[in-house]
C-alpha cells in the first residue's frame, strides 16, 4: 500500500500537514492530559489524514497504544507541547527547502509531509513509496541530535523527505549491508545539508574530529556485513553513535564533488542501487579531506 497525492498545484510545492498534532492537542488538552483509548482511536486516529493512517499501519500506532505510552511515559506528550510553536516556522523552512530539491532535482515527485503524534517512536520515516511521516513527540525528544529545536525539525524532515527521492530498492531493502545502509542514510544526511543548509545529526564533527580515518579504516573492513550494529541505528541519548550516517555521508559528498555536472550527480544519488559501483566512483577513501 502506498499513500496518493494529488498533482501540486505549484510547480515546486509540496503540502505539509500539521493537523493531526492540533487534533491531538485538543483532545488532550479536553481531557486534562488524560484521553481514553477509545478517545484516541475514534477522535484522533480514525479521523486522521492519511498521513497518519500510514503512521498507525507502518509502525502499529492504534489509541491503545498511545494510552499506554501516556500512562507510562506522561511528561513525554506535555513536553512536546513546547515544540508545536515552531512548527509556523518549521513548515516555511521546509517549503523552501523542498522547492530547492524541486530546482536541483526537477524529476522530483514531491509527496507531503505528516506531522503527527504516535506512541513514542519513531521519530520519522520517509519512504518514495509513502512520503514522510513525522512522530512530533518523538523528535521533540531527541535533543541529542540538534540542541536546537526548529533547525532539528527542519533538518530531519528534509533528511526523511530525501528518502522519498531514493530508488525503492535500495532505501526499502529488508536485509542491507553496512555499506548499503549507510549509503542510503548519508544521502539523506548529504541532501538534507545540501537544500536545508545542514545536515540532521549536528554533533557528527564533535565526535569525529580527528578520528576520520581511524573510523573510516573501520568501516572499509565492514563493507558488506549485514550485521548493522556497529554502524546504524545504534545511537542512544547517553551516546549518540550512528556512525554510518556520517561515513555514507561522506561517500555520497565525494561522490557529488567530484562530478563536473551537480544535476547528473544528484540524479545519480537518488537513483543509486549498486552500492559498491558507486563506492568505486565516488573517489573516497578512508580519511579522505572534503571540502
Amino acid at each position: 500500500m502506498s499513500v496518493s497525492w494529488a498533482a501540486r498545484a505549484e510547480p515546486y510545492a509540496a503540502v505539509i500537514h500539521t493537523d493531526d498534532v492540533d487534533r491531538f492537542y485538543r483532545l488532550y488538552d479536553a481531557t486534562h492530559g488524560h484521553p481514553s483509548a477509545e478517545q484516541l482511536q475514534r477522535d484522533y486516529l480514525d479521523v486522521g489524514t492519511e498521513g497518519l493512517h500510514e503512521l498507525a499501519r507502518q509502525r502499529r500506532v492504534t489509541g491503545a497504544r498511545i494510552a499506554e505510552t501516556l500512562a507510562q511515559r506522561p511528561a513525554l506528550y506535555a513536553d512536546a507541547k513546547r515544540c508545536l510553536a515552531v512548527l509556523p516556522r518549521v513548515r516555511g523552512r521546509l517549503a523552501t527547502a523542498i522547492a530547492t530539491l524541486a530546482r536541483l532535482h526537477p524529476q522530483s515527485q514531491l509527496p507531503p509531509v505528516t506531522i503527527a503524534v504516535g506512541r513514542g517512536k519513531p521519530v520519522g520515516i520517509g519512504s518514495p513509496l509513502t512520503g514522510v511521516q513525522i512522530g512530533l513527540e518523538a523528535l521533540c525528544a531527541t535533543e541529542w541530535l540538534n540542541p536546537d529545536v526548529e533547525q532539528r525539525f527542519v533538518t530531519v524532515i528534509a533528511h526523511e523527505y530525501a528518502h522519498t527521492q531514493q530508488a525503492a530498492a535500495l532505501v526499502d531493502k529488508e536485509h542491507p549491508t553496512v555499506l548499503e545502509g549507510s549509503l542510503v542514510e548519508g544521502a539523506a544526511e548529504f541532501v538534507a545539508e545540501l537544500i536545508a543548509g545542514h545536515a540532521s545529526y549536528a554533533y557528527f564533527p564533535a565526535l569525529t574530529r580527528g578520528r576520520e580515518r581511524a573510523i573510516e579504516t573501520a568501516f572499509a573492513a565492514d563493507l558488506d556485513k549485514t550485521d548493522l550494529s556497529d554502524w546504524l541505528y545504534n545511537s542512544t541519548p547517553d551516546k549518540p553513535a550512528d556512525l554510518g550516517y556520517w561515513v555514507g555521508y561522506r561517500i555520497v559528498k565525494a561522490y557529488y564533488l567530484h562530478a563536473s555536472d551537480k544535476r547528473v550527480a544528484l540524479s545519480d544519488i537518488f537513483a543509486m542501487t549498486d552500492a559498491h559501483a558507486f563506492l568505486e566512483k565516488s573517489g573516497w577513501q578512508p580519511g579522505i579531506e572534503l571540502h
